[in-house]
C-alpha cells in the first residue's frame, strides 16, 4: 500500500516510526562516542546527541500517541489498554529482579526498553484494530517485538557484567534492535 493512501492515522503512525529510527541513530552516535573503550568523547562535545535523541523520540511518542487515539479502530488485537497496564507491571517486576537477583543497577535504559515494547504493541494493537494488519502478520510482529525485548533485556543485564569492550558492544545491540524492528514495522505497513 502507498503511504499516500493511509490513513491520517496511519500516517502518523509510520511517521512516529520514522521519528524513533532517527532517535535511535542520534542515541546510537553518541553512544558510539562517548563509550568508545579507547578516547570516549565527553561532555557536551557529544551531548549534543542526547538533546536530538531525545526531541525525536518525543516526538515519536506523541505523534504515536495521536495516530493510536484518532485511529476508528474496529476488533482489537489485545484487549484494550492491556499493552499498557502488562508493561507497567512488566517494568516494576523487571526493576525488582534486575535489582534483587543479578545486582543491576537500575538505569533509564530498563525503562526505555519496556517503554519501546509497549509502544511498538500498541501500534501494532491499532493497525490490526484498523485492518492493515492481518492477524498472521499482527501474531509474527508481536512474536519480533518479543524476541527484540528480551534480547534487549539480556544485554541490559550484562552490560555491568561486562569487560569494557564487550559493554561497548553490548549496549548498542538494543539500539539496533529497536532500529530494525521498528522499521520492520513500518515495512510491513507499506507491503
Amino acid at each position: 500500500m502507498a503511504i499516500r493512501n493511509f490513513s491520517i492515522s496511519a500516517k502518523q503512525i509510520f511517521q512516529s516510526n520514522l521519528l524513533l529510527i532517527i532517535c535511535c541513530a542520534f542515541y546510537l552516535a553518541w553512544w558510539l562516542l562517548a563509550f568508545k573503550p579507547d578516547g570516549a568523547v565527553k561532555g557536551m562535545k557529544t551531548g549534543w546527541l542526547l538533546i536530538l535523541a531525545f526531541a525525536a523520540g518525543l516526538a515519536a511518542i506523541v505523534l504515536a500517541v495521536m495516530g493510536m487515539r484518532s485511529a476508528p479502530v474496529g476488533t482489537a488485537f489485545f484487549p484494550d489498554g492491556l499493552p499498557v497496564w502488562a508493561g507497567l507491571a512488566s517494568y516494576f517486576i523487571l526493576v525488582a529482579v534486575t535489582r534483587l537477583f543479578f545486582k543491576r543497577p537500575v538505569t533509564t535504559e530498563l525503562f526505555l526498553i519496556v517503554g519501546w515494547a509497549v509502544l511498538a504493541l500498541s501500534e501494532i494493537n491499532t493497525l490490526y484494530g484498523i485492518r492493515m494488519f492481518s492477524h498472521a502478520r499482527t501474531v509474527l510482529l508481536t512474536a519480533v517485538i518479543g524476541a527484540a525485548a528480551l534480547i534487549s533485556l539480556i544485554c541490559y543485564v550484562l552490560y555491568y557484567r561486562l569487560e569494557k569492550r564487550p559493554g561497548y558492544f553490548d549496549g548498542m545491540v538494543p539500539l539496533w534492535m529497536v532500529a530494525f524492528v521498528t522499521a520492520g514495522i513500518s515495512a510491513a505497513m507499506v507491503i
